[in-house]
């Protein structure tokens, strides 16, 4: 896999599979069911396929403040990388059930974070898999355990004092994920508050994807990302959602469509309102 991939497709995969040296992650999960993805695991997965925990393996969510979804720190992701068998000379291939919004592009994100460019996400995940009539394996996944530590890039990942900065001086684009419903403050099923950051446009994650659920081609989505940077450079954008999980597929869509260098305001909106001070528009 080489450095600029960010997208494989199943027979990619197998070939992939055939050849070794990939490690394979089963990103698959339920935010209503936390044990949903991992029984989804054990049923049946793409074999050889380890599976990643959102809350346990991605996230830390002993952290205060920092929205659902604490970003763990990199001690605590060289741990999990380490149970699965991880080596800088695998190549990464994660999947999901969700298009790659729960959690495949998350991980790829973090892969990322740590200088693992030879990651990319299944287009078209589990589906794309399983409709194919490609082998599925049962039950638990166990790699021999390697010792790595690995350093996230901070430089990526946008705070909260930066984040109100550039928003002051009108240096960023803040793409919110959400749904536009969640976006506008009609609904909000899962935060305190209801609305967005001020500032903020709405790019929802699913208008990176076609029916089928794989994502649109390169130039499509260049086209549509084009419209919403309106002369902008890639990398004054700046990517949230609910709790930094969906935002990483505005994130890998954007570098799919040649668009790179965008950054993540990991804490996201459930991590903005958690602080009663900060200020909360409503509508488009």
């Amino acid at each position: 896999m080489n450095a600029e991939a960010t997208l494989v497709t199943s027979d990619r995969l197998q070939a992939l599979l055939a050849r070794g040296g990939v490690l394979v992650v089963d990103c698959r999960c339920d935010l209503a069911d936390a044990e949903g993805g991992a029984r989804a695991h054990r049923a049946g997965h793409v074999p050889g396929a380890v599976h990643a925990d959102l809350e346990h393996d991605l996230s830390d969510l002993s952290k205060a403040g920092l929205g659902r979804h604490p970003l763990p720190d990199a001690h605590a992701f060289s741990r999990v990388l380490q149970r699965w068998g991880w080596t800088p000379e695998l190549d990464v291939v994660a999947y999901d059930a969700a298009g790659g919004a729960l959690a495949a592009a998350r991980l790829w994100w973090m892969m990322r974070l740590v200088g693992h460019v030879r990651v990319a996400v299944l287009d078209g995940g589990f589906q794309a898999w399983h409709d194919g009539g490609r082998p599925l394996e049962a039950g638990d996944v166990r790699r021999t355990a390697s010792p790595v530590e690995v350093r996230f890039d901070a430089a990526r990942v946008v705070g909260y004092e930066e984040l109100q900065q550039r928003l002051r001086d009108r240096s960023a684009l803040l793409v919110d994920a959400r749904a536009s419903a969640r976006f506008r403050g009609e609904v909000e099923p899962l935060d305190r508050v209801a609305g967005h950051v001020p500032g903020a446009v709405n790019r929802p994650f699913q208008d990176n994807l076609a029916a089928d659920g794989t994502f649109h081609s390169r130039d499509a989505l260049r086209e549509s990302f084009g419209e919403l940077l309106a002369g902008r450079d890639p990398r004054e954008v700046v990517h949230m959602c609910g709790s930094g999980v969906t935002a990483c597929h505005n994130l890998l869509a954007m570098e799919h469509a040649g668009l790179r260098g965008s950054r993540m305001f990991a804490p996201s909106w459930s991590g903005w309102v958690d602080d009663r001070t900060r200020p909360v528009a409503l509508g488009p």
